[in-house]
């Protein structure tokens, strides 16, 4: 299915934060337990989210949304890792 993608390199590769490595999160979905479910919740328990699992999956650096896309599992792994194939993205060129 999805191959890994290489991250392109910066316009201006001189910059001195041009090859630092930043953290993007993957946002499948909120649950929003009462305190008293949270408190309660055990080992196997399942928590439902307001999304369904053929909807995107929000990306962010930080508290910023920078797009959107679509859970895969990368092809050809043996422990079945998966990647998110990116369908929007905000432009990033004006800064995070």
């Amino acid at each position: 299915m999805a191959d890994p993608i290489s991250q392109p390199e910066l316009e201006t590769d001189t910059s001195p934060f041009a090859r630092v490595p930043i953290e993007v999160t993957i946002s499948v979905g909120v649950a929003r337990p009462t305190v008293k479910e949270l408190l309660q919740l055990r080992q196997d328990d399942v928590l439902a989210l307001d999304k369904r699992i053929e909807d995107p999956v929000d990306l962010y650096v930080g508290d910023r949304l920078i797009g959107q896309g679509e859970l895969e599992e990368i092809e050809g792994d043996p422990n079945g890792q998966i990647a998110v194939r990116l369908t929007k993205l905000v432009d990033l060129k004006s800064g995070l």
